[in-house]
């Protein structure tokens, strides 16, 4: 139980952290190049990783095996891409502002799955 509480803190965490970056990259904010807005996130989401791997052998379900996991998992990595697109690899801010948006959808989108554990949640 406490892997699952681990994994939805990290979830929320990560989450805000992500809005927030996104709020200064569309803003301009020099608080976007501060340290530790580089080196906070990718610890969160190691333990985010490591919680649901936890998790995911724990309820003996898996990725490419059970289709919501394998849903959640794609999803993990277009919403990984976008916001490398977002925060980091975009040419112009319209371009980052758009993956962003976007990367936000594909987030609710796993917390849907994750919730309902049905890949068609949006169907």
């Amino acid at each position: 139980m406490i892997a699952k509480y681990i994994h939805i803190s990290s979830v929320i965490i990560t989450f805000m952290l992500f809005f927030i970056r996104g709020i200064w990259m569309i803003i301009d904010s020099d608080l976007l190049r501060r340290k530790w807005t580089r080196r906070i996130p990718p610890v969160i989401d190691t333990i985010l990783l490591a919680s649901a791997i936890v998790l995911s052998v724990s309820i003996r379900q898996y990725p490419f095996v059970h289709d919501w996991l394998t849903a959640k998992v794609i999803a993990l990595l277009l919403y990984i891409g976008l916001g490398l697109l977002a925060l980091t690899y975009g040419r112009s801010k319209t371009i980052r502002t758009g993956a962003w948006v976007i990367a936000q959808l594909c987030f609710f989108y796993i917390v849907a799955v994750a919730t309902t554990k049905n890949p068609a949640v949006l169907s």
